[in-house]
C-alpha cells in the first residue's frame, strides 16, 4: 500500500514538473513574442557582406543603420551627398526593427570598425506592438556592445518620425523618443537627434507634403528635412576626425 503511494506521489510530482516546465516555456515564448524572426532578413545581410567583398568600403567611417527611413536615404546617393564631406556607409534594411540590427550588429556595423553610428528604430518596433521597455532594453543591448569596442563609437540616436499612415501610434513613438533622449542624456557618447519635430506643421500633425503616397515613407521634402536637422549636429562633431590622417 505505501508503495502504491509512494508511486501516486511521484507521479503528482512529475506531472507538476512538467506543468511547470509548460509554464517556463510558455512565459519564455511569450517574452520573445513581440519581436518578428530576425532570419527574415538573412539574404539582406547576405547581400551586404557580397558588397563589401566587391567593394570593401572603408573603415573608421560612419555607418548609419535601421529601417526603411534610413535604407531609402541612400536612394540616387542622398545619404552621402547630404552628410558630405563626411565618409558615410548607408546598411538601411527596410522593415527592420531594433533587435534586428541587435542581432546583425557584427556584419552591419562593427566589421566596419566605424568611427560614429547613426542608428534609427522604433518606428516598425511601435507598429508590431513591441512594448515600449523592449524597445529600450534592444537599443541598450545595442549600446553596450558598442561600448566595449576597443575604441567605442559616437552613436547618434535619430528620433522616431511622426508619419501619415502611423499617426494613431505617435504616442507610443514619443514614449520611446523620450526613453531615447533621457538615455542619451546619461551618457557621454549618445547624441539624440531630434528629426521628428520639424515634420510636424504648426498644428502639431505630420506634414502631408513630405510623404510620398503610402503616408509613410518620406519624399525629397522629408529627407530635406532630416538633413537639416542632422547636419548642424553632425557636421561640428565628426570633421575634426574626418580630417585626421
Amino acid at each position: 500500500m505505501q508503495n502504491l503511494k509512494r508511486i501516486g506521489r511521484l507521479r503528482c510530482s512529475a506531472v507538476m514538473t512538467i506543468a511547470l516546465l509548460q509554464l517556463v516555456l510558455v512565459i519564455t515564448a511569450q517574452a520573445e513574442a513581440p519581436w518578428p524572426d530576425p532570419e527574415r532578413f538573412r539574404a539582406a545581410i547576405e547581400a551586404f557582406e557580397s558588397e563589401d567583398r566587391e567593394a570593401p568600403p572603408p573603415s573608421g567611417a560612419i555607418v548609419g543603420t535601421g529601417s526603411s527611413s534610413m535604407r531609402f536615404w541612400s536612394v540616387g546617393d542622398r545619404f552621402d551627398s547630404d552628410l558630405s564631406p563626411l565618409t558615410v556607409i548607408n546598411r538601411g534594411f527596410g522593415g527592420s526593427v531594433i533587435h534586428d540590427v541587435e542581432i546583425f550588429l557584427e556584419p552591419l556595423v562593427l566589421k566596419h570598425q566605424p568611427r560614429a553610428v547613426l542608428i534609427y528604430e522604433g518606428d516598425n518596433d511601435v507598429a508590431e506592438g513591441v512594448p515600449m521597455q523592449e524597445i529600450l532594453a534592444s537599443y541598450d543591448r545595442v549600446q553596450s556592445r558598442l561600448d566595449q569596442l576597443p575604441s567605442p563609437p559616437r552613436v547618434y540616436w535619430l528620433a522616431v518620425k511622426p508619419s501619415l499612415a502611423r499617426w494613431s501610434l505617435w504616442p507610443q513613438m514619443q514614449a520611446v523618443n523620450d526613453g531615447l533622449k533621457e538615455r542619451a542624456s546619461r551618457h557621454p557618447r549618445i547624441t539624440f537627434v531630434d528629426v521628428a519635430t520639424p515634420m510636424l506643421n504648426e498644428q502639431g500633425l505630420p506634414r502631408e507634403d513630405i510623404f510620398i503616397a503610402d503616408g509613410l515613407h518620406m519624399n525629397a521634402k522629408g529627407y530635406d528635412l532630416w538633413r537639416e536637422a542632422l547636419r548642424p549636429v553632425l557636421l561640428p562633431a565628426e570633421l575634426e576626425f574626418e580630417r585626421a590622417p
